[in-house]
């Protein structure tokens, strides 16, 4: 009979903590930019619900960005946007809203790109600007090319579980327009170590980098929020059979801290 009750009172542990989740998590997406963006998002809706169940917390994803209203915000304590960023007024109105109350937000590659002229202009000077800080996108890497990242602020709850130095999966890496090292309130997390360097193989010239900072996760310390640059995988696009060749989500390290900022964006104290 023991034995019985202990199985008993597992089971019902693992009921309730299905139905009290610590925070619940709401990811947008739009999954029509690029392949390699694609990939990713795909990857995330995999990755997420099985991070979701083991963490109790619940993880719901659309690709209907009219749900970014208040209404449809309230459910939920921390949102994602997996790529790209909303476009109508009313809904950059409710996201900003949301965050100036206390929300929180984590953001991937794509996600923070602009750049005038494009599909996607710098249009919006609160995100690009004051939320992200980066403003515009500058230019890029190529190939996807793994990096070693350097750990930047060692105690970030984020960053407390990470070495000072880890290889990352294959990734297409940004530069800005923006200085981040001089806006006092972004706290730069990790940075591509010089170590990485000469980081892409081309065929442009100027898509290999051989020096300079390169900062790829950071936080802005007047919003609950953290920018990832990581979200392009690597495909097959020389010999056109665009068969995915990398995830993001496939390394250990970088999982971890994706948890640790999952857990601390929802403000579960550990």
């Amino acid at each position: 009979m023991k034995n019985i009750f202990i199985i008993f009172c597992i089971c019902l542990s693992n009921i309730c903590g299905a139905q009290n989740p610590q925070f619940k998590v709401i990811a947008f997406y739009t999954a029509r930019n690029d392949l390699a963006h694609i990939s990713f998002v795909h990857e995330a809706n995999r990755f997420f619900p099985k991070i979701a169940k083991q963490y109790n917390f619940t993880y719901d994803s659309t690709n209907n960005w009219n749900n970014l209203n208040a209404d449809f915000l309230s459910h939920y304590q921390v949102v994602l946007f997996l790529d790209t960023r909303p476009d109508s007024l009313p809904q950059r109105q409710a996201f900003e809203k949301y965050m100036k109350q206390g929300g929180a937000w984590m953001g991937f590659h794509f996600a923070g790109f602009a750049l005038t002229p494009s599909d996607f202009p710098q249009n919006w000077d609160w995100y690009h600007n004051e939320f992200i800080g980066a403003g515009q996108y500058k230019g890029n890497t190529w190939h996807p090319t793994s990096a070693i990242l350097r750990v930047e602020d060692s105690t970030h709850p984020t960053m407390k579980r990470l070495p000072h130095l880890f290889k990352s999966s294959p990734n297409e890496w940004y530069s800005w327009e923006k200085d981040l090292t001089k806006n006092p309130d972004i706290d730069i997390l990790l940075a591509v170590d010089s170590s990485s360097f000469p980081l892409g193989n081309g065929p442009k010239l100027y898509e290999i980098w051989h020096s300079g900072y390169y900062p790829v996760v950071w936080t802005n310390r007047k919003y609950k929020m953290i920018y990832a640059n990581m979200g392009h995988n690597d495909m097959d696009y020389d010999n056109h059979t665009n068969k995915e060749l990398s995830f993001q989500f496939d390394n250990e390290i970088y999982d971890r801290f994706i948890v640790d900022a999952l857990l601390w964006l929802g403000g579960v104290k550990k």
